[in-house]
């Protein structure tokens, strides 16, 4: 197949603050999805994803943790980078922003915005997000709290570099109103003009001096590049942009034909990254998607609520093509989608075991049997055969319309409605009939034809969403026949091949048995959780005479242990000062791997009362803070073990 042209798609890149739950992975699923279509259409596809890794938020966690930053990041960036590979998602290269090259032409990128006055020096003073990196006005507040992600702000004053957004809002403006495809979807396009762009577009700050973790700035080495220009800019350092001069591939997949984001960063992608292209006078990406949410029920993930899912997890229960199959195809096109381990079971059995993999397994079953596997030419035409290839033949249609728009949901219903259209041919023709009368043999072996033709079909499209399904197919069928463009005319498939065994491809699942068995495990860590919160939080109000009862005591951690079966807890072996070592369990599992706290020290209350634990005795408790509603950091000191902390 000749090639179609070039294909340049990329993902967000994943901020490195922890391990990413089911709902950001739909993201990468979906953008590879999109990658594996038009690879297979013919198009010379360049897919990008990567990780963000720079900023306070990382700074604080890795302080928290007692270890370098750099060491926190390329921890969580393997964590990510794990779950891409697990989800089957075939990048062309992962990014990484502590990547050298890439910070190298970060500064090339800043000296040069500033050199032509496209940056300059100021001073900012507002509120800031610390989970979001923004600044906001006092006006840009919703009760008082970020408008991004609801939580606390503070006032901050610093030295700061500007973006010159307002030099380029006119351009900006035109360039939206007079490209109707640059965002998708439509909503989204008109809430950048209407809410940010026609008010008034406000410079952007683009460096910072309070903390030290980002690119530096090479010629002010007090102040870091900020998260925009070193984050957003990885969409062409990563092919091999320099102001310098660009490499050969960079000229070749710029620019990008859809960069693939969710609906939360838009913002940052169709005004501040648009603006910063115009000031390099590179041209601008082709198209942004700004996708919806998944949600859990109708919730937003958290910890703090319990609702959290982990692409791994899921994995484990269901296999990849399954979870694959669930995100893409339950994601709504405009609002957020839902997941829940109900409706997952629920289209895994109507969907997956009833409908495509009882369509494959009983039409390869009843070609071994009624013709020993070999598939006969399609001699005995009727109406009814005519009906199913205009079907099969328009589904290729409909899937190519919805792609165009990355209404990715609609494209696996198309598909979907042709295996059930396949289903009722095989009601309609009834093949177990037909093999009862030697005259219809022609006509039997016509109609399985059709249905292994059909199947063909429904293989090759599905072969975005669900690769590893496409591949057990087409080795059932014993087919070679693979290709978009065979699907032109209805009838490729090779008579005179032997078809392979009939195998189950998805096992039907036991709802009742599995929700209980899900219920089962999420009981024991409400329990498990609930023993250690109890510990953790369990005093009422005392006065000054009742916490001069609280021995609070330094202690080093000398060895550090998960506890099997209990995914929250570490048995930590500390050294008090005493001649005794002492052991402690603490509920910090979640965040804290034992290599990170060994050879730390931490304030323990000494004299609490022993308990067991999952089976272990603690004789004490680590003190440790609640810093947000799903992030907890031990308070580490420096100070010598057996130190009494008054």
């Amino acid at each position: 197949m000749a090639s179609k042209g070039k294909y340049y798609i990329t993902t967000a890149i994943a901020y490195t603050s922890r391990k990413p739950h089911i709902g950001n992975s739909y993201e990468i699923v979906l953008t590879d999805a999109i990658a594996r279509y038009k690879r297979l259409q013919g198009y010379d596809v360049f897919m990008l994803t990567g990780t963000d890794e720079h900023g306070q938020k990382i700074e604080e966690y890795a302080n928290a943790a007692g270890i370098t930053p750099k060491e926190y990041v390329d921890n969580v960036a393997g964590e990510i980078r794990k779950i891409c590979d697990l989800l089957g998602t075939k990048y062309d290269k992962f990014i990484r922003t502590t990547d050298e090259y890439h910070e190298k032409v970060v500064q090339k990128i800043f000296k040069k915005l500033y050199q032509q006055d496209d940056i300059y020096k100021g001073t900012y003073e507002g509120m800031y997000c610390t989970p979001c990196e923004s600044f906001w006005t006092e006006s840009q507040l919703v009760d008082g709290k970020c408008p991004d992600c609801g939580r606390e702000v503070k006032p901050a004053k610093e030295e700061a570099y500007f973006l010159r957004l307002s030099k380029y809002q006119k351009q900006l403006e035109e360039f939206i109103e007079n490209n109707e495809s640059f965002i998708y979807p439509e909503q989204r396009k008109k809430e950048m003009l209407n809410n940010f762009i026609k008010p008034g577009l406000q410079d952007l700050c683009v460096s910072r001096t309070s903390f030290k973790w980002g690119v530096p700035v090479d010629f002010d080495p007090d102040h870091v590049v900020y998260v925009w220009i070193d984050a957003l800019s990885n969409y062409i350092t990563a092919i091999g942009y320099d102001p310098d001069g660009s490499s050969e591939l960079y000229k070749k997949y710029w620019p990008a034909d859809v960069h693939i984001i969710g609906k939360d960063i838009v913002r940052f992608h169709t005004i501040y990254w648009p603006i910063m292209l115009m000031a390099l006078g590179e041209p601008l990406p082709k198209q942004v998607f700004g996708h919806p949410w998944l949600l859990f029920g109708e919730d937003k993930m958290s910890k703090s609520r319990g609702n959290v899912i982990y692409a791994d997890d899921l994995v484990e229960l269901l296999g990849v093509d399954p979870v694959r199959y669930y995100l893409l195809s339950e994601m709504p096109y405009t609002s957020d989608g839902s997941i829940t381990y109900e409706t997952i079971i629920e289209r895994y059995n109507s969907d997956l075991a009833n409908t495509i993999g009882n369509l494959v397994n009983r039409t390869i079953a009843m070609q071994n049997k009624y013709f020993g596997g070999v598939i006969q030419k399609p001699t005995a035409k009727e109406d009814v055969d005519d009906e199913l290839s205009r079907f099969a033949i328009d589904t290729v249609a409909k899937v190519e319309k919805c792609f165009e728009t990355y209404r990715v949901a609609d494209a696996i219903e198309a598909i979907l409605n042709l295996a059930k259209r396949s289903n009722k041919y095989i009601d309609e023709t009834m093949p177990w009939a037909l093999a009862k009368d030697e005259d219809k043999r022609d006509r039997l072996g016509t109609v399985l034809y059709n249905l292994l033709e059909a199947i063909r079909y429904i293989a090759i499209l599905l072969s975005p969403f669900m690769p590893t399904t496409a591949e057990k197919i087409f080795a059932q069928m014993n087919c070679d026949i693979t290709d978009y463009d065979s699907m032109e005319v209805f009838g490729a498939t090779k008579a005179g091949v032997c078809v392979g065994t009939a195998e189950a491809l998805f096992a039907r699942i036991d709802a009742e048995k599995m929700l209980a068995d899900i219920a089962a495990k999420q009981e024991a860590a409400a329990k498990e959780e609930a023993v250690v919160k109890k510990e953790i939080e369990g005093l009422a109000e005392i006065n000054i005479d009742d916490f001069a009862k609280v021995e609070l005591r330094v202690a080093n951690i000398t060895a550090c242990e998960p506890i099997k079966k209990a995914k929250k807890l570490l048995k930590l072996t500390v050294n008090d000062g005493t001649d005794t070592p002492r052991q402690v369990v603490s509920g910090i599992a979640p965040w804290y791997k034992p290599e990170d706290l060994i050879g730390k020290n931490v304030i323990i209350v000494a004299n609490l009362k022993p308990a067991k634990l999952c089976g272990e005795i603690s004789n004490g408790m680590i003190l440790a803070g609640d810093v947000s509603e799903d992030d907890v950091k031990v308070i580490f000191v420096d100070m010598p073990a057996g130190t009494k902390i008054r």
